[in-house]
């Protein structure tokens, strides 16, 4: 898979692409039926099949702090790509020229001179271009004059609800992983780099691996049963806490702090994947760093009693 990255970078596709275009955050099951309905294209038309994406994405770019939380970050949403049959991922930056970027001319320069397409998947309500004014029915008047087509991704449902984005972050908001993961095909998840801490969690017994979130908002926060992997090709178990640590400093700064069961290494440096299994309880406030250290117990016990349960399940099945 090849990553382009802007417009500018763009060289011209001499025989043409399939392509969609969208912010796929999280890059749920919808997404992934629209990525497999446009493959089927690209093999039957022996084409390169070309996602667009926004970074960064158009509402955190009008609403800026008071946007949605992202599922996932750039680079999460590049390896969920990777491992798909897709060609090619152009990353347009979205900043003041590009939302102001006339819808016609946005046709005619990037996706008939420069991508050269030659059939499209959007979203029937999507709208590009200044005071969106592009619209799915432009594209196929477009489409008609200069030979391509363009389709409409429709709606994926999951037991009876659309999968969507903002379902996703619903669900994890309301602490739901079960339901999350059913929408997105599999455990929600975050990845990142193990980063130094002030060693706090050492001094109450509870070392953690720490993991900037470098977001300002989060679909997630609170205590949770977690698995990590990343390291060795183990699958290790542990309890997560997502938030700002309110006991100590209460800083903005979202941190995911992975406490490991029976592990005791060196990981600085190394990019992990935590998976979100159970919520275990809110984040919250102690008066002392000796009442925290009573509830991490309780939530220790918590955790490898839910993880006991579901291996019970495994073996029972």
């Amino acid at each position: 898979m090849r990553l382009i990255r802007g417009l500018a970078q763009l060289e011209p596709f001499k025989n043409g692409c399939v392509l969609t275009i969208g912010n796929f955050d999280g890059v749920h099951l919808g997404h992934r039926a629209v990525i497999k309905k446009l493959v089927s294209h690209g093999e039957a038309l022996e084409l390169p099949v070309v996602i667009m994406i926004f970074e960064p994405q158009p509402l955190e770019y009008f609403l800026k702090d008071n946007e949605p939380p992202r599922l996932m970050r750039l680079r999460e949403k590049v390896i969920q790509f990777a491992a798909l049959p897709v060609d090619n991922v152009l990353i347009v930056p979205f900043n003041r020229h590009f939302a102001n970027y006339d819808a016609e001319q946005f046709i005619d320069d990037v996706l008939i001179k420069k991508l050269n397409i030659k059939h499209l998947v959007i979203g029937d309500d999507f709208h590009f271009g200044k005071a969106r004014l592009g619209n799915f029915a432009l594209l196929k008047e477009k489409g008609r004059v200069h030979g391509f087509t363009v389709e409409d991704t429709g709606s994926y449902q999951s037991s009876g609800l659309r999968v969507s984005s903002t379902l996703i972050r619903d669900a994890l908001g309301a602490g739901n992983l079960a339901q999350a993961e059913q929408l997105l095909g599999r455990c929600y998840s975050v990845c990142g780099r193990v980063a130094h801490g002030d060693k706090r969690g050492r001094t109450i017994g509870f070392p953690t691996a720490n993991i900037m979130m470098l977001r300002k908002n989060t679909p997630i926060n609170g205590v949770f049963a977690v698995t990590m992997t990343g390291i060795d090709g183990l699958e290790i178990e542990g309890v997560a806490n997502v938030g700002t640590r309110p006991t100590f400093d209460g800083s903005p700064k979202v941190i995911l702090e992975t406490h490991l069961f029976g592990f005791d290494r060196e990981i600085y440096g190394r990019y992990v994947e935590v998976h979100f299994k159970q919520k275990i309880r809110d984040e919250m406030r102690f008066q002392s760093a000796e009442g925290l250290k009573t509830q991490i117990a309780q939530d220790v016990a918590e955790t490898k009693k839910f993880f006991s349960a579901l291996d019970t399940k495994f073996t029972a099945s």
